[in-house]
């Protein structure tokens, strides 16, 4: 049975992100030393031959496309962008611990958005919506190896919502310029809208013997 794997990427980091600041839709660029380390990445990873790149259309995942794709055909997909998290924007956990309505959101669920923000169901919404949409341009296509440049927020949310094996969210945080491969099937993806997570980006090798594994496949 045909496979579609597809390379999920979370994009470099940003000064908003170094300074630990809630920069969801806010459209930063990457920083000197978030752009150095997608570098390091990308000889880390070597020829990932990705057929095409589907992309958040911010700053920061367009940037990160340049530097850890280049010469690979990249589509704006507007649904993979970050939750919006409205009056939080740009502000620290430090600068909202004591607002009663950043208290509420910090309780978390799927209807509880910040203040004129996204709430977490039109986040998974959109995912849904995102992740369709690539698997359906895949299959017309032909492509059987694409990458998705995005936010950490929507990687974990895509994984932890349409991954299998289940696992919460914050197994599937990761790091800038890392993420997860996946394989979909046509006949998983139909019958049950899910995907096998099959292990992490970048590849890591075992030197002893020569296998390839992953912090998945460890139980790391």
């Amino acid at each position: 049975m045909k496979g579609y794997r597809i390379t999920f990427i979370r994009h470099g980091a940003t000064q908003g992100n170094e300074d630990g600041k809630y920069i969801g839709i806010t459209d930063l660029p990457l920083s000197a030393d978030g752009a150095a380390a997608l570098y390091e990445k990308a000889e880390q990873a070597g020829d990932m031959n990705f057929q095409k790149v589907y992309i958040s259309p911010l700053k920061r995942c367009l940037q990160t496309a340049y530097i850890m794709t280049p010469n690979v055909f990249t589509v704006e997909i507007p649904e993979l962008v970050e939750m919006d998290f409205g009056d939080f924007e740009e502000k620290t956990p430090a600068e909202l611990k004591d607002l009663p309505e950043y208290k509420k959101f910090l309780e978390g669920g799927l209807d509880n958005p910040p203040p004129n923000g996204e709430s977490a169901r039109q986040v998974v919404t959109r995912c849904f919506e995102a992740v369709a949409k690539i698997i359906g341009d895949m299959m017309e296509e032909g492509l059987t190896n694409v990458a998705v440049i995005t936010h950490s927020g929507i990687i974990m949310n895509m994984l932890a919502c349409f991954g299998l094996p289940k696992r919460p969210p914050m197994e599937y945080a990761c790091g800038f310029g890392e993420g997860f491969e996946v394989l979909v099937t046509a006949q998983l993806w139909q019958r049950s809208g899910a995907f096998e997570v099959i292990g992490s980006f970048p590849p890591v090798y075992e030197e002893q013997r020569g296998e390839y594994f992953t912090e998945l496949d460890s139980g790391e």
